[in-house]
C-alpha cells in the first residue's frame, strides 16, 4: 500500500475518532450531571417533608437548572438523552417537583413545563405518589386526619390514571412495574388511614360517653 493510500485512510478514520471522542465527552458530562441532579432532588424531597418549604423551593430551582444543564449536555445525541442514567435523573426531578407541589398545595407542573419525556414524567409521578405515604404517616402522627385523607385521595387518583397506561415497557420506561409498586404502597396507606379514622371515632365516642356519664343531673 502506497503512502497516498495510507494518508487517505487516515483522513477517513480521523473524523470518526473525533466524533466518538466528542460523544464520549458528552456522555461523561451527562453521567456526572445526572448524579448531581439526583442528589439535589433527594435534598428537595427531604426538605419538603420537613416542612422547610422555602429551602425546598430553592433546592428545586437549583435542580431545574441542573436538569437544563443535563439536557444541553446531550442535546446533540438523541441516544444519550434516552439513556437510562439521563432518564432516571429527569424522573427524579419530576418526583421532587411533584412532591413539592402536592405538599405545598401548588398546581402540579406538566411534562412540557419540566421539559421531560412522557415516560420520565409518568414514572416520576408514580414515585411521587409513593413518596406521599411518608407525608400521610406524619399527618396521622399529628392527628391531621383531613390532610391525610386529602393526600390519600391524590395517591388514589394518580394510581387510577397510571393503571390505564397500557403500553410496552420499551415505550413507558417500566411504568407498569412502578405502578404495581404504587398499588402496594397505596393499599398499605389506605389501611393505615382507615384504622386511624376508626380509632379516632372510637375515642370520640368513648369521650362522649364519659362526658355523658359524669355530667351532673339537675333536679
Amino acid at each position: 500500500m502506497n503512502e497516498t493510500a495510507l494518508t487517505s485512510l487516515d483522513e477517513l478514520v480521523r473524523p470518526c475518532i473525533d466524533l466518538i471522542d466528542a460523544r464520549h465527552q458528552a456522555r461523561e458530562q451527562a453521567v456526572k450531571v445526572s448524579r448531581t441532579l439526583i442528589q439535589q432532588c433527594a435534598r428537595t424531597i427531604r426538605a419538603t417533608h420537613r416542612g422547610t418549604f422555602e429551602q425546598a423551593a430553592q433546592l428545586l430551582a437549583e435542580a431545574g437548572q441542573t436538569a437544563q444543564q443535563l439536557r444541553l449536555a446531550v442535546a446533540a445525541y438523541d441516544d444519550l438523552l434516552a439513556a437510562g442514567y439521563t432518564q432516571d435523573a429527569l424522573k427524579e426531578y419530576v418526583e421532587a417537583a411533584m412532591v413539592y407541589a402536592f405538599l405545598v398545595g401548588h398546581s402540579p407542573p406538566s411534562a412540557e413545563r419540566l421539559q421531560v419525556s412522557p415516560a420520565a414524567f409518568l414514572n416520576g409521578l408514580a414515585e411521587a405518589a409513593s413518596e406521599l405515604r411518608r407525608a400521610i404517616l406524619d399527618c396521622l402522627r399529628r392527628d391531621e386526619m383531613s390532610r391525610s385523607e386529602s393526600l390519600l385521595a391524590i395517591m388514589d387518583e394518580i394510581y387510577s390514571l397510571l393503571i390505564t397506561v397500557d403500553y410496552p415497557d420499551a415505550l413507558t420506561g417500566g411504568l407498569r412495574r412502578n405502578t404495581d409498586a404504587l398499588r402496594g404502597v397505596l393499599e398499605r396507606t389506605r389501611s393505615d388511614v382507615t384504622n386511624a379514622l376508626r380509632q379516632n371515632r372510637l375515642m370520640a365516642a368513648l369521650q362522649q360517653t364519659e362526658e355523658h356519664r359524669v355530667k351532673p343531673t339537675t333536679t
